[in-house]
């Protein structure tokens, strides 16, 4: 069975909810690192006052006993701390008047889904639309991809995150591994190893959050210890990469995404993009270089997959842009919603976790079975396999 999920819920609704199906059984979990993760989603210079209410922690509430996955559907739930402030507002029951016509908003935001979703669902309140468009929504991705994350680890995988650029500021290419790379930028408030850029980085964000502007950015993620040949080569959607590249521009405001050194690759000459193929008896066949970022053909070759993906400024404005009323058709200023002066150090962690989902998807795949002993000696005849090759 393929490894699958959804989610429901709204920003401001009571809870955010998670079905997970596919998972093996006898996975044991670490509930405190599924709720650390989510607690590194949380963090970040540039930061609204929404992450001051929301202690996010998730409570699984299917699909595992005594501590371990049993086979079942797991079903996870994030609360909304902020809820009650909301319950009117919100509520699943008929309202009239009060809050729920003050909070109606009619008003589209340039750069969100309010107008888009608006007239797709003839909806004449945009909150039905911003509610669940809103990258709250990434909390209970976060927390799949956690669960996933500790899948991939029970086979020796590491994923790490962290941001490439804020606006123009560039940090510096980081020459460490990747144990190194995540205990540097779990320190940094913007999550870069080079403190020269992490103070640019910060000054630009106070600046911007001055200025009532917002600011993007560029993260990456890496991914260290897969083997050669999850994905494949023989259909379009089966694709490793493409598969990984839907899944990052799937994430609230990421317009772009590309696979090592990605659109580098077209201002270079073919004989320093492609990366050459040794043979040795320690490593077996292995790359010279990385520029191909870990695929080839559709397929993990066995090196590091690196994954970069672009972040736009947070289209949420304290000093709005123009827009048009829905009901009178006039102009005015969109309407003001809460909102973060920077998101892309937590958007490096959501990245994580996407990408994290993506690769234990292709894994299952390609080792499938229904207990996480039948994964591991599938797993082991592969690489005996690949070894003898």
């Amino acid at each position: 069975m393929s490894l699958r999920y959804l989610t429901a819920g709204e920003t401001h609704g009571p809870q955010l909810t998670a079905i997970i199906e596919g998972l093996p059984s006898n996975l044991e979990l670490d509930f405190e690192a599924i709720n650390f993760q989510l607690q590194r989603r949380q963090k970040g210079h540039g930061r609204g006052r929404r992450m001051q209410i929301e202690t996010d922690t998730a409570q699984i509430v299917g699909g595992v006993r005594h501590g371990r996955t049993t086979g079942a559907p797991v079903a996870l739930v994030v609360e909304n701390k902020d809820w009650k402030h909301w319950t009117t507002v919100m509520n699943v029951e008929p309202v009239e008047g009060g809050d729920e016509a003050k909070r109606r908003v009619h008003r589209p935001r340039p750069g969100h889904a309010d107008l888009n979703g608006g007239l797709k669902y003839n909806l004449k309140d945009l909150r039905n639309v911003l509610e669940r468009s809103s990258a709250r929504e990434t909390a209970a991705r976060v927390a799949v991809g956690a669960i996933a994350r500790q899948l991939l680890e029970k086979f020796g995988v590491k994923v790490a995150g962290h941001v490439v650029s804020i606006g123009e500021v560039v940090a510096q290419t980081p020459n460490v591994s990747i144990d190194e790379l995540i205990e540097i930028t779990e320190q940094s408030p913007v999550r870069v190893v080079d403190k020269v850029a992490e103070q640019k980085m910060t000054e630009l964000i106070d600046r911007m959050k001055q200025e009532g502007d917002t600011i993007g950015g560029v993260v990456e993620c890496i991914v260290e210890g897969l083997p050669v040949g999850l994905g494949s080569h023989v259909q379009w959607d089966r694709k490793l990469d493409s598969r990984i590249a839907q899944a990052v521009v799937s994430i609230n405001a990421f317009k772009g995404v590309e696979i090592g050194i990605g659109f580098e690759a077209g201002r270079r000459n073919g004989s320093v993009v492609h990366d050459p193929i040794l043979h040795s008896p320690e490593k077996g066949f292995h790359r010279a270089s990385n520029n191909a970022g870990g695929i080839e053909g559709g397929m993990s070759t066995g090196e590091p997959i690196v994954v970069r993906g672009v972040m736009k400024p947070i289209p949420t404005l304290y000093k709005p842009l123009a827009s048009v009323d829905i009901d009178t058709k006039e102009e005015y200023t969109a309407q003001v919603e809460r909102s973060d002066a920077c998101a892309v150090p937590a958007a490096s962690v959501v990245m994580e976790h996407v990408v994290t989902w993506e690769i234990a998807k292709a894994f299952l795949e390609k080792f499938g079975g229904d207990s996480i002993e039948e994964i591991q000696a599938n797993v082991d005849n592969y690489l005996r396999q690949v070894e003898a090759y």
